[in-house]
Order: C-alpha cells, then sequence, then structure tokens
C-alpha cells in the first residue's frame, strides 16, 4: 500500500492507475489524512457475486430466542 498527495494524485494519475491496475493500493492523504483508498477492481472469476456466496451462520451464546419468549409468557 502506497500513500501519495492528492496533488501527487492529480499531476500522475495515469501512472498511478496504472500501478493501481497492476495490483498496488493506494491511498490518497488531504494535509496528511487519507481521503480515499484505490484498490484493484476484482477481475471476472476472481470471486462470486455476494448472492452467490453462501451465507454467514449467526450465533448467540444462551437460550433460543423462541424458548425465551415462551419462558417469559408463563411467567
Amino acid at each position: 500500500m502506497t500513500a501519495v498527495t492528492l496533488t501527487e494524485f492529480r499531476s500522475h494519475a495515469s501512472g498511478m492507475l496504472t500501478r493501481v491496475e497492476h495490483g498496488e493500493t493506494l491511498v490518497v492523504l488531504r494535509h496528511g489524512r487519507p481521503i480515499a483508498e484505490i484498490v484493484p477492481a476484482a477481475r471476472e472469476g476472481d470471486t462470486q457475486p455476494s448472492w452467490k456466496r453462501p451465507a454467514l451462520r449467526l450465533t448467540a451464546k444462551g437460550a433460543a430466542l423462541s424458548s425465551a419468549v415462551l419462558e417469559e409468557r408463563t411467567r
């Protein structure tokens, strides 16, 4: 990851974007603070669309919600 100033990015945008195209990540700084991160676009076939990926299963410790509701109703 390379950090460049906004002025430097404006002056050399074409060359910077070529570097990104070759896999490098750039962070653009304004007054020393990051304002943008430019990353290479995913190529076709590299990743599946999010709707095709398996969903993450969420788990929580403790009783199931349905059990807790039924228990509260009997009180």
